[in-house]
């Protein structure tokens, strides 16, 4: 204990006293019996901070944990706030949770907390997505939510999503305010752990048709699943949420050739096939892939733990099965649903889509041919949500996305939706299909109309305490000496969203960012390449994007233009990412 600071040794010693249950106390001596000091460090260091959009951490002991105490002190700070913003009013919560460990035992953890400060909670009485607690939120007029989820996150996590009355999860001035109520407990006595059985009502399956039926009322194409129903599906839940509707959603659309990847089929929050279960990684998607080769599948797909997130896989034009990226599939439903609408006369002028400032500029070129208004984010769906909220008087929600491989049509919820994007992705490519063409024709059809736009994700994981001082650190450097050139381009532009300053190299000019500050660099070269820099603020990275485009002459060019710009962005990547 000799090495460890003085703040830290007084959080360890608070958690060693008779506030704490035996088994709290008992874990915690262990890492002193046992000389465990980085992990002593790592647990208690600081206190796990109720961030923007709630909680994300290891489980285990300490107060940089996720664990009872942690997740109480957030929900009795949550439930202090809801009681001043709706005073002498019932209040109405819903809580859900997904497959990982413990995420049921906090989920009933959270709905007791509530209970017992007085609220009704409608707590789900079986794991379920996020978007469909996000849907609960709005179907039960419920002032606030919370989802048990670390979403894609390595199995060691957890993480609690905390949502506002409009089913988006917290943004300002609510997301600072619920902070300030969290930090303002002093001790875990202040918390109210007691469940009062009156004050929950379970949500059961019945909840799915609801969801489901309201999904399929956005259908654009419903002729075409029908000549179509036996389009070749591959779908993996990848051992999470969504095997509980996915399924059921795409049947009821009008699927009927849909294939399980059997072996990630049963919720399991040790995530025993997969590395990481996360559908952006490739490794997550093997299984898929490897059905979708052997049954010559159209489409495959796979969704995160809490089934907010969807990778998809097709058929390229050599009939491969080829990946795709999140900006991809995000480009291709932007497509969709713009070009169906226009076809159909559905197009109106107070239309819009959004996305994110990381996320692919292919989409703002869609919807600007489309003569579609466009908004743009900071990352983070909530930020998307807060748009679709602020504006839904006056303007329609048509699709968003970000390059996270998160995306939403319609606007049934206030947050990324795989289900709905599932549903989706099937209906475009039964259309394109009944067409004669691939999804992968059609997006070199956007390439050749649009430009070939290219895009690579590098994240660096810095683990720990000493890990996210690195992370700061290599942030404060590229603000210190910014990249005047990158692949040997000039850099044109910096864009400082934490100063929320774009500066304008030549001329020396300096304009105003039109977004909240957040710890963002971007770098905009001659060319137009767009390069980001981002510290993650759900994971222990640091995320560097890329994003360039190139004229696509014709289909058959796609093999040569596609290795002219990986050549690109590794010359680019190569000068800013310093591991």
């Amino acid at each position: 204990m000799n090495t460890i600071d003085q703040p830290t040794q007084t959080r360890i010693q608070q958690w060693l006293s008779a506030e704490y249950d035996l088994d709290t106390v008992s874990l915690v001596q262990q890492l002193i019996d046992n000389n465990e000091e980085t992990e002593l460090i790592d647990s208690f260091y600081k206190d796990l901070e109720f961030g923007t959009g709630g909680l994300r951490g290891i489980m285990g002991v300490g107060s940089n944990r996720m664990n009872k105490y942690t997740i109480g002190k957030a929900t009795q700070g949550l439930a202090n706030y809801l009681k001043k913003q709706f005073p002498n009013q019932p209040i109405k919560v819903a809580v859900s949770y997904d497959s990982r460990n413990n995420s049921q035992k906090f989920g009933n953890l959270v709905a007791d907390v509530f209970a017992a400060n007085g609220m009704h909670v409608y707590l789900f009485q079986e794991l379920r997505p996020t978007p469909m607690l996000s849907y609960a939120v709005r179907h039960f007029g419920c002032q606030g939510g919370v989802m048990l989820t670390a979403s894609h996150n390595p199995k060691e996590y957890n993480g609690y999503k905390a949502y506002w009355s409009d089913g988006g999860q917290l943004v300002a001035p609510h997301d600072k305010n619920v902070i300030t109520e969290v930090n303002a407990i002093q001790s875990v006595t202040e918390i109210r752990f007691e469940r009062v059985e009156e004050n929950i009502t379970l949500v059961g399956e019945e909840f799915d048709q609801l969801y489901i039926d309201a999904n399929k009322k956005l259908s654009i194409h419903p002729e075409a699943v029908q000549a179509q129903h036996d389009l070749k599906i591959v779908y993996s839940s990848i051992h999470g949420t969504g095997i509980t509707v996915v399924p059921k959603m795409l049947e009821a659309w009008g699927f009927h050739n849909i294939h399980l990847v059997e072996e990630q089929a049963q919720p399991n929050g040790n995530f025993p096939t997969v590395v990481y279960p996360n559908p952006e990684e490739e490794e997550a998607m093997t299984k898929a892939i490897q059905k979708g080769k052997d049954i010559d599948a159209d489409v495959v797909m796979a969704t995160d733990p809490d089934a907010d997130r969807v990778g998809l896989a097709v058929k390229n034009h050599r009939g491969e099965i080829q990946l795709l990226n999140g900006n991809q599939i995000g480009s291709l439903l932007i497509y969709y649903v713009l070009s169906s609408k226009k076809d159909k006369g559905l197009l109106n002028e107070n239309d819009f889509i959004v996305k994110t400032i990381v996320t692919s500029n292919l989409m703002t070129d869609i919807s600007t041919a489309f003569h579609v208004k466009h908004y743009e984010t900071l990352t983070g769906f909530k930020f998307i949500g807060e748009v679709m909220t602020l504006v839904e008087e006056k303007e329609n929600y048509l699709v968003g996305g970000e390059e996270s491989y998160g995306f939403l049509v319609g606007d049934l919820v206030r947050d990324k939706d795989a289900v709905n994007a599932c549903a989706f992705i099937a209906e475009m490519a039964a259309y394109f299909k009944n067409q004669g063409k691939s999804v992968f024709d059609v997006l070199l059809d956007i390439y050749g109309s649009y430009g070939f736009y290219q895009e690579k994700l590098i994240s660096l994981t810095k683990k720990g305490k000493a890990g996210a001082d690195e992370i700061k650190q290599m942030m404060a450097n590229l603000r210190a000496t910014p990249p005047q050139f990158l692949g040997g381009i000039p850099v044109k532009e910096i864009r400082d969203y934490d100063l929320g300053i774009a500066h304008e190299l030549a001329s020396n000019s300096k304009t105003k960012i039109a977004l909240p500050k957040s710890d963002v660099l971007q770098f905009i070269t001659v060319d137009g390449d767009v390069i980001s820099a981002r510290p993650s603020g759900t994971e222990p990275k640091i995320k560097f994007y890329c994003s360039v485009k190139e004229q696509l002459p014709s289909p058959d060019a796609y093999e040569q233009v596609a290795l002219q710009l990986e050549q690109k962005v590794k010359n680019i990547m190569a000068d800013i990412v310093k591991d």
